[in-house]
């Protein structure tokens, strides 16, 4: 049996301002309708004799990631909750642990959550023969034939074959940092190097193993950090902080892969892209004959090889090539297509200076929906707020703001203090300073509010929770 995991730690910090650390790219639907979280699950639902899906995640996203997963029809069996980011080796570790209960010892098919594939059924069919590897003991990287003399990834260096079988798998000779153009296209014209796309196969077995051979550390914090996890709740596994975050951080790759004898790549070539940056969104996308890539309100006039993504309002562009323009509602990019890879450090300057567009987006997402900050200034700020059928706001008090809500779509039901009533479209009411409320949604549409907030203090830490039906305690 082929267990899937999939990584979904990341933050994407490279395609902001749509992706940002609340609200990552493995949530957005780049590449078609769906997001590429989804796109993940449903390339693997297909796989014959396919385990039960897990997911790692950061503690935050894990409203997301189920609720994501449910709209597919490929419910997680677990997904288990980072509380710091680690890096992938420890992801992975947890993982193995976790699969290994009751005696099992499948093998695992690790996934990161936003990579673009265009050939999903030539992938099944590649880790179909790579699980031949997998359970023999094998760690099987998969290394991806290099299209262009790529300086963004790491590389594979591909040794010996395996056997005579025609699949291509190799031993692995070593992996090579990130080149510069001139290795990369001598890498391109030997043939036998790949491209680290961070997608692997083993038995559980096996990987823990190693990992006991080469980062004993990591692997006694995830042990301790999984034996002294919550207890499992809506399918979600909260990992033990003090344990995890006490354990080392490192890649599987520098933790396991660079040093175990066991490691085998095998080729992949199936329209693979990691959507790292948005060049690499742009070279995936249908263009138009001017080699322009348009999403959302758009005007283009002596406009060429640009990508342009309106979210709020209208774009236009006149007289400009080779550009990268990405409109939201609180921030826009403008950026030369080759130095897009730099966009990361216009969100290390945002975190600096601790402005909210480096990690949240205005419309802020929630398991009962999501609010949408229209307005603010000195004692007052007015929200959307949508709440999805039968979603609950938790039952709350606030001491430092009152609250106005005007419904606009749909059916509330408001309870305040002692009492409980219904509201519809063009009704409101007042919620009181210290006054404990709470608003639900009844019906069978999304309700719809706008609530006008007003006091000495307006954060989102002034909340006193009293019951949650998500298990949030803040």
């Amino acid at each position: 049996m082929i267990v899937p995991v999939i990584l979904s730690g990341g933050s994407g910090s490279r395609l902001w301002p749509l992706s940002r650390e609340t609200y990552p790219k493995q949530f957005l639907p780049l590449a078609d309708e769906d997001t590429l979280l989804q796109n993940t699950a449903l390339r693997i639902a297909e796989l014959s004799d396919v385990g039960p899906l897990l997911v790692v995640c950061n503690q935050e996203h894990r409203f997301m990631v189920a609720e994501q997963l449910r709209a597919v029809d490929t419910p997680p069996a677990a997904v288990i909750l980072e509380p710091v980011g680690r890096n992938t080796g420890p992801a992975v570790a947890v993982a193995a642990l976790y699969a290994q209960r009751d005696g099992a010892d499948p093998v695992l098919l690790i996934l990161p959550a936003d990579h673009v594939i265009v050939d999903p059924a030539g992938f099944r069919a590649a880790v179909v023969q790579a699980a031949l590897y997998a359970e023999q003991g094998r760690l099987v990287t998969f290394g991806i034939v290099p299209t262009a003399p790529e300086t963004g990834y790491g590389y594979i260096k591909a040794g010996a074959p395996l056997d005579d079988s025609g699949s291509g798998v190799s031993a692995v000779d070593c992996f090579v940092e990130k080149p510069d153009l001139a290795t990369a296209q001598n890498y391109l014209n030997l043939g036998h190097y790949y491209w680290n796309s961070g997608m692997f196969l083993f038995r559980a077995s096996a990987f823990l193993a190693e990992l006991e051979r080469f980062a004993p550390a990591m692997l006694a914090a995830c042990q301790q950090a999984l034996t002294a996890a919550g207890p499992s709740e809506r399918g979600f596994l909260w990992l033990d902080r003090e344990a995890f975050a006490a354990g080392p951080s490192n890649s599987i790759d520098y933790a396991v892969m660079e040093k175990t004898a066991q490691a085998v790549v095998m080729p992949l070539a199936v329209g693979w892209n990691d959507v790292g940056s948005w060049a690499a969104l742009w070279e995936i996308g249908e263009r138009d004959p001017d080699g322009n890539i348009r999403r959302g309100d758009v005007i283009a006039v002596d406009t060429h090889d640009t990508y342009v993504d309106a979210t709020s309002r209208l774009v236009a562009t006149v007289g400009v090539e080779n550009l990268v323009v990405v409109e939201t509602a609180d921030a826009v990019l403008v950026a030369s297509k080759e130095r897009v890879q730099d966009v990361k450090a216009v969100v290390d300057r945002l975190k600096a200076s601790q402005r909210p567009e480096g990690r949240n987006h205005r419309q802020v997402y929630r398991p009962w929906g999501s609010y949408d900050l229209v307005d603010c200034a000195a004692r007052f700020q007015v929200k959307r707020i949508t709440v999805t059928p039968g979603a609950s706001l938790s039952s709350q008090m606030h001491h430092h703001r009152a609250e106005h809500w005007v419904v606009v779509r749909g059916v509330a039901r408001v309870t305040r203090g002692e009492e409980t009533f219904l509201l519809t479209e063009n009704q409101s009411t007042y919620i009181p300073v210290g006054v404990r409320h709470r608003l639900e949604n009844p019906g069978k549409i999304p309700l719809e509010i706008v609530e006008v907030q007003s006091g000495s203090y307006l954060g989102e830490d002034d909340i006193v929770r009293y019951d949650d039906i998500y298990g949030r305690e803040r």
